[in-house]
């Protein structure tokens, strides 16, 4: 896992906090509460009372607690052993402690096949594309 920079920024969802719409994170997200929506973050962290629910695209991501629908981790996935995560899972490596649940459908991408790409302005946006190895 990367090592986390704790001068980039980062984003708190406190435990109760419930949030709908859109996050673009320029560094670490760490969610305790509920997320319903989009979520593009360099690495996203789920607390054990975290719930994400919606698109979620990041470089890294660590689930203490839930995640689903339509995930797309670019570089690696930790599944906790109290993580859950459903949906469509699209990877590179993936990581799953005994305990970690996994239901869905999963797409992985070998090294190298998958690009991401940062593009900065006054917000941070990210950019993310898969290429096909020939």
């Amino acid at each position: 896992m990367a090592e986390t920079d704790w001068n980039a920024s980062t984003l708190f969802v406190g435990e109760g906090v419930v949030f709908s719409g859109t996050i673009h994170a320029p560094g670490v997200a760490n969610i305790n509460g509920t997320i319903k929506g989009e979520i593009n973050a360099i690495e996203l962290q789920i607390g054990p009372n975290g719930n994400v629910v919606g698109k979620v695209e990041a470089k890294f991501i660590h689930v203490r607690g839930a995640l689903s629908e339509k995930i797309v981790c670019h570089e690696h996935i930790l599944i906790h052993r109290s993580g859950s995560v459903s949906g469509e899972l699209d990877y590179m490596n993936i990581e799953i402690e005994r305990g970690g649940q996994l239901v869905g459908k999963m797409v992985q991408h070998p090294p190298g096949s998958l690009q991401y790409a940062e593009k900065e302005s006054k917000s941070t946006l990210y950019a993310f594309h898969i290429s096909k190895k020939e």
